[in-house]
């Protein structure tokens, strides 16, 4: 059978595969890129298609120096398939093709859609306009045209989920382009936000992350500095939502009352992801990071005061320009005293339209080098001697699905601890599906990861393991071509006589 039958013998239905890079927010967005195209009949490619889909989307990221090369290099593995398959088409979006717009057509002159961070919803009319006019549809919007929760979205999983409460961002981070292609911050409002969720609780989800570029600023839109704790709070008394994390919160605004709902908010999980990216003041001034170490530090105390046994985790960028042995030693300081259960370690790159990408002081790739990998045998240890203090403690799990790749040869199954710690555990007799809690006791640790050797004694099945079940039976059960018939989640259609939301993304 051809490459070109391939494509065309799922039950007569055009296929569609997602390509996503970047972060938590391109994951989002690609869920609602896959929705979309669901929405108008595609349907998804097999796994391991490797191209073999009538539509290919790559969702992009702009942050690093080489993402324009690594785009343009699958686009070029793609273009013979695309020569050999009449009807295959292929679209480029996300923040990349917010930058570039135009650029990627004339390199890539076989791409037939180009859209943008503010206009993922039109990604099925473009498609269906470069198939009928025959010509390449590049439209960039400037602004956001609606909030991506009003579209319909291809959830991965059954029982967590992401929920937008902002998109853009009005820091001008001299490393970051991101404000520059994703706009000044535009806040939803709350009432449309817990309207998503109590929709996702009542189809089975049992975990949401609100997800924002700096997601505690959230308010400064709406004009209330407090919206965001009451937004934590008003979480709290949604019936059958387990779990309630966020991110990525930014210093600057991690507020004493963001704190005080953390803790006082009991489906608020023990976990705080908050970049620190330097621990040199020096630094932090160049990078327009609007505090210093004495204030990060300060949260850190905080947040440990009113919440003891809280996992904290943090980004750090080693080489920023003008980095000096000091300045990194006063990062490693930092970490040192804030002992973060994990860290995102980057060497700097440039991202190109940074201020940071001009200016004077780049470091050798040679000293930033073995600064990386001193700061990472740094927090290896850290992190190693603090899953150790997990040893002998009972925690509760949420079974979760793909996240241990070694399961099905040691026989256990993993989980994900209230703080976040990844727990592998031994699989009980009786059946534990995602989703469903359990509750074990922690027998050994490694730097990344926690052990329960032991048997496990108490497996709660839930609502959310009732949902991930029916989504695997329905798919099983459904011959190739079908669509998954998976519902439509966000904020409830508006009424006729009152609409809620304000319209913009």
């Amino acid at each position: 059978m051809s490459s070109i039958d391939r494509s065309q013998s799922v039950g007569g239905t055009r296929t569609y595969e997602v390509r996503t890079y970047g972060c938590q927010m391109n994951v989002h967005d690609s869920e609602r890129l896959s929705g979309l195209l669901e929405d108008a009949g595609y349907v998804r490619a097999p796994e391991g298609a490797d191209g073999d889909a009538d539509v290919i989307v790559f969702n992009t990221c702009a942050v690093r120096e080489n993402a324009d090369n690594k785009l343009y290099g699958n686009l070029g593995h793609l273009a013979p398939k695309k020569a050999q398959r009449p009807g295959m088409q292929i679209a480029v979006g996300g923040c990349l093709a917010q930058k570039d717009r135009d650029t990627i057509v004339k390199r890539a002159p076989w791409v037939d859609v180009v859209f943008g961070t503010h206009n993922i919803g039109k990604l099925p009319v473009l498609l269906e306009r470069a198939r009928v006019q025959e010509e390449a549809q590049v439209e960039i919007a400037e602004s956001l045209e609606a909030f991506p929760s009003t579209l319909p979205t291809r959830r991965e999983s059954a029982y967590a989920a992401w929920v937008s409460i902002s998109v853009g961002c009005n820091n001008t981070c001299t490393f970051c382009i991101v404000p520059a292609l994703r706009g000044k911050e535009k806040d939803r409002r709350p009432g449309d936000i817990l309207a998503e969720v109590e929709a996702l609780v009542a189809e089975g989800v049992s975990e949401i992350t609100l997800l924002g570029q700096n997601v505690n600023a959230y308010g400064s839109d709406i004009g209330d500095r407090e919206a965001f704790s009451k937004l934590l709070r008003a979480c709290g008394n949604i019936d059958g939502l387990e779990r309630v994390r966020f991110t990525s919160p930014h210093p600057r605004d991690f507020t004493d009352d963001v704190i005080a709902a953390m803790a006082e908010t009991p489906n608020v999980m023990p976990q705080l992801h908050m970049p620190l990216q330097s621990g040199s003041d020096t630094v932090l001034k160049a990078m327009r990071r609007s505090y210093r170490q004495e204030r990060y530090l300060g949260i850190i105390e905080k947040v440990r005061a009113a919440i003891p046994h809280a996992a904290i985790s943090t980004d750090i960028i080693v080489g920023f320009p003008g980095e000096t042995e000091e300045d990194f030693e006063q990062t490693l300081q930092v970490v040192r005293e804030a002992r973060f259960a994990q860290a995102f370690t980057f060497q700097y790159s440039k991202r190109p339209g940074t201020p940071a990408a001009e200016m004077d002081g780049q470091i050798p790739k040679k000293v930033v080098q073995e600064r990386y990998e001193r700061l990472v045998a740094l927090q290896e240890e850290i992190s190693w001697e603090e899953n150790k203090k997990q040893v002998g403690r009972t925690l509760e799990l949420m079974v979760a699905e793909g996240e241990g790749r070694k399961d099905d040869t040691t026989h256990r199954l993993s989980g994900r601890a209230r703080d976040s710690r990844l727990v592998h555990f031994t699989k009980p007799e009786q059946e534990v599906r995602p989703g469903d809690v359990v509750t074990v006791e922690i027998t050994y640790a490694a730097p990344h990861h926690l052990l329960a050797e032991g048997p496990t004694p108490d497996v709660r099945r839930t609502r959310a393991g009732d949902a991930w079940e029916k989504r695997n039976v329905e798919k099983a059960a459904r011959p190739a071509g079908v669509m998954l018939g998976l519902p439509k989640i966000g904020a409830p259609e508006p009424q006729p006589v009152a609409a809620s939301g304000c319209g913009c993304d």
